[in-house]
């Protein structure tokens, strides 16, 4: 699959695999200089990129593991989703999980994004559902006694 990206800023960096079958392809902070997350802080980190996905395709935006287990920092919204008409520059909002500043230095791998196919419900309103063994046990509710 071939994805149309256009750069906003000379310096942006296109995103990477890391290896021949890596599911997500690294994002790199399009910065001049370094920024600081103060611990609990969110900061948005720009990419300077912004994409051209197909239709029926979305870019989810997922945390690099060595960066949330080094550093403590991840994305704010877990997961962020670039949808197919989204024509803006994708931006990371990084969290500092930890107890200690932590920097970002210009083109340091931020993120991982992940596409995906997806599917457009239609939502229709039903008065029952249908049973199943299961029913409405949630939070836990089918791991074992």
């Amino acid at each position: 699959m071939e994805i149309n990206i256009k750069k906003l800023n000379d310096i942006a960096k296109l995103p990477t695999y890391g290896s021949e079958y890596a599911a997500g392809a690294d994002l790199y902070a399009c910065l001049d200089g370094e920024v600081t997350v103060a611990p609990h802080q969110t900061v948005v980190i720009p990419t300077g990129i912004a994409l051209e996905l197909p239709i029926g395709f979305a870019g989810l935006i997922y945390a690099r593991s060595g960066l949330a287990t080094k550093k403590g920092l991840a994305p704010a919204n877990k997961v962020g989703v670039v949808d197919c008409d989204y024509r803006g520059e994708v931006k990371v909002a990084l969290h500092n999980h930890g107890e200690v500043a932590q920097t970002v230095a210009p083109f340091e791998r931020v993120a991982q994004l992940v596409i995906t196919p997806y599917v457009t419900a239609k939502f229709i309103e039903a008065e029952e559902l249908s049973s199943t063994a299961r029913g409405a046990g949630g939070f836990g509710s089918t791991g074992t006694k």
